[in-house]
């Protein structure tokens, strides 16, 4: 069985469908939404999604609302 010669990252979960635009699209805005983006309120780097617009920073304790999959700068 040949073995397959690119890389998917977390957009593999769809195989062949979709294209592979849409598939690019999906995989950079996991990537920004799974890392820790700085706090609006302390400045520090440690704010976490908790789901859709709900962000908790783990310095200040502070949970907010705001973007969708990222905190904009």
């Amino acid at each position: 069985m040949p073995t397959k010669s690119k890389k998917t990252k977390s957009a593999g979960r769809f195989g062949a469908r979709y294209g592979k635009k849409v598939r690019m699209k999906v995989v950079n805005v996991e990537k920004k939404q799974r890392i820790k983006q700085t706090c609006p309120f302390c400045k520090k780097l440690g704010v976490k999604r908790l789901s859709k617009g709900i962000w908790k920073c783990s310095k200040c304790e502070k949970k907010f609302a705001s973007n969708t999959y990222y905190l904009e700068k």
